[in-house]
């Protein structure tokens, strides 16, 4: 019992301390970056008009919906592009719920850019700064890919989503499901203060890298 007590203890400081650290990291990161997430909003005002950010819905911790935040890479119909085009939407399940960038043709001309230079996940600093979201963790799903977490679906709504994962610092290497599931539980299932270190330390250089045109 006494285990168990002192268990949740240090998983509640832990819990503190990446809230900490999650609203300081997020404000200064904002800082940095706001110079390109105001040269992002630009071009796509300029390239496609309004709306300049896009809220897709996502499952949060505890398994609440909310707002995932990017500046608009696709066209504003896009969702609709889905449901009327079977084919495309059979290949968007297929491939881990995502088409790669020269496939999609939902995607806008400065979509391309803003997706392989990651500048289109900068307003997900502010899902960090309002607690749907936390820097590290496993990457936020649709409810359509919980299915393929199999009996780790609790598990992984235990935790906040995050900007950086397991799965996310592998880079281009990315596995799609079966084994993106299982890196993901991987994660949570052996968490700590330093693994979370070692996964953003991973991932700044993919970032640096960018995403190719796939």
């Amino acid at each position: 019992m006494g285990v168990r007590l002192r268990r949740r203890r240090r998983r509640a400081g832990d819990g503190m301390l990446r809230r900490v650290v999650d609203v300081v990291c997020a404000l200064i990161l904002l800082l940095i970056t706001a110079p390109l997430l105001a040269a992002g909003a630009l071009a796509v005002l300029i390239g496609s008009g309004r709306p300049i950010f896009f809220g897709h819905t996502r499952v949060g911790r505890g398994g609440k919906l909310f707002r995932c935040w990017k500046l608009r890479t696709m066209t504003p119909c896009a969702e609709r592009v889905l449901q009327h085009a079977p084919a495309l939407r059979q290949r968007y399940i297929e491939n881990g719920f995502k088409l790669g960038n020269g496939e999609d043709p939902r995607i806008t001309r400065e979509g391309r850019w803003l997706r392989r230079s990651y500048v289109d996940e900068i307003p997900q600093f502010f899902n960090v700064l309002s607690g749907t979201m936390s820097l590290i963790g496993p990457r936020p799903v649709v409810l359509e890919e919980l299915a393929l977490y199999g009996d780790g679906v609790e598990e992984l709504l235990q935790w906040r989503p995050g900007i950086f994962g397991e799965w996310t610092s592998r880079g281009r290497r990315r596995p799609d499901y079966p084994e993106r599931a299982r890196l993901e539980l991987e994660f949570i299932r052996n968490r700590s203060i330093r693994r979370d270190l070692m996964v953003l330390l991973r991932s700044i250089p993919v970032v640096l890298r960018g995403q190719d045109g796939r």
